[in-house]
């Protein structure tokens, strides 16, 4: 038997988590089930930005003395307890590309050179494989991808330098076991940086415990920081002052405001700083990192799974009879979406619940994601949005002409 909007509501009555959905400003009407994509505006950030213009019309150039110039160290500490780190490991800064960009070369400088390869992961979100194919151009190095599920020791020959991997994939939502895979790549004598795109702020992250070194992630998927929000890097503090990274801009520099001719690195995380930052984009962040920190990470988990599998639920009868399939991971393997597969008809049907109010995403080829993201959503939510979903496939609605038309971004 589906479950009831008397399921949900007795969930809902139960959920520790409740409380935080009046902390986003949520549309009317709209059941938001993207924020893997794009997070939600908390309330905070709009105030956040609207005090930091008004800082910059009456402060001026001196608003770089009141919090402007710390703010990728001081929003770093704040993403610590989210992602498993310690104080001084984490700095907010450029994108997830750049910053791959930058650990590729500070680790491979590291090394000395004496491994040539580069190992990115086939099947995953390629923009991480095109920057490392970008630096092995570069640097004289050799990218190599690893299949989609493809045994990693295969692969690990004396020669991979550093192996890029995701701990969430993209598309199923596959959570890999960060610990092990670490321990792994260790032994084979490379490095590994951990993209934390799809698991920071959708599950407890745990880099120390797993005995990583480097990692990237963004701050504009579950984080909430806003669109084009600024991304992160985590170097474990002994691996810190091994030399210079690529990207020597002048706010990496050990003394910037000293104009010297010659770059000399920072000490600590501050090195990986490159240029000039916008205070106007990491106010909303700070503002949703703060709200962040009153977030239970073991029950921002456990509703997560919870939400996932009730919209599995109130759906799984559609599957066979509409050709749908449902790649989802097992609770303990995945991170926070549900991935289902139309190939025909996947496109059709996420523009018509969008339509409808209900925004999931697309991806080629018949890929239909939706997020679930517990600080914002309701076990009513998630009904609501399965009986939309309902509605759209057994009426075949998603075969109109309207929800055809593809649009640039999907």
């Amino acid at each position: 038997m589906r479950p009831t909007i008397t399921d949900a509501r007795h969930l809902d009555s139960q959920d520790p988590l409740a409380d935080f959905k009046a902390n986003f400003a949520l549309p009317e009407g709209v059941l938001y089930l993207d924020g893997n994509s794009l997070g939600a505006q908390p309330r905070a950030a709009r105030d956040a930005l609207d005090a930091t213009r008004d800082q910059w019309r009456d402060a001026l150039v001196g608003g770089w003395n009141q919090g402007w110039f710390d703010a990728p160290e001081r929003l770093g500490d704040l993403l610590v307890p989210l992602i498993g780190a310690r104080a001084g490991e984490v700095l907010v800064s450029d994108s997830i590309t750049l910053n791959l960009f930058k650990l590729l070369g500070y680790i491979t400088e590291r090394q000395g050179g004496e491994r040539r390869v580069i190992l990115s992961e086939g099947g995953n979100f390629p923009a991480d494989g095109y920057i490392a194919e970008g630096f092995c151009r570069t640097a004289g190095f050799e990218h190599r991808f690893l299949p989609e599920g493809a045994p990693l020791e295969a692969h690990l020959d004396g020669q991979v330098a550093v192996v890029v991997l995701s701990q969430v994939n993209y598309r199923t939502g596959q959570l890999r076991d960060m610990a092990d895979t670490t321990r792994r790549i260790h032994a084979s004598g490379a490095e590994v940086i951990w993209d934390l795109a799809h698991s920071a702020g959708a599950l407890a992250v745990d880099l120390a415990g797993s005995d990583a070194r480097y990692a990237v992630g963004c701050t504009y998927k579950y984080l909430n920081g806003g669109p084009g929000a600024p991304g992160f890097l985590y170097v474990r503090s002994d691996c810190q002052q091994a030399g210079w990274q690529p990207l020597s801009g002048w706010h990496g520099h050990a003394q910037p405001f000293a104009f010297d001719a010659d770059y000399a690195p920072a000490a600590g995380m501050t090195r990986f700083r490159t240029g000039t930052h916008s205070a106007l984009a990491y106010a909303p962040l700070e503002a949703s990192l703060r709200l962040w920190q009153q977030v239970d990470m073991a029950a921002l988990r456990a509703k997560s799974l919870a939400l996932v599998d009730f919209f599995r639920a109130c759906i799984k009868d559609l599957f066979e009879t509409h050709g749908i399939e449902d790649i989802t991971p097992p609770p303990a393997q995945r991170g926070s979406q549900v991935s289902l597969v139309q190939r025909e008809h996947g496109y059709g049907i996420v523009q018509a619940l969008i339509e409808r109010g209900v925004i999931g995403d697309y991806r080629e080829p018949g890929l239909m994601r939706f997020g679930f993201t517990p600080l914002y959503l309701s076990h009513v939510d998630v009904w609501q949005a399965a009986e939309q979903f309902r509605e759209v496939v057994e009426s075949a609605e998603y075969r109109d002409p309207r929800f055809q038309t593809r649009t640039e971004v999907t």
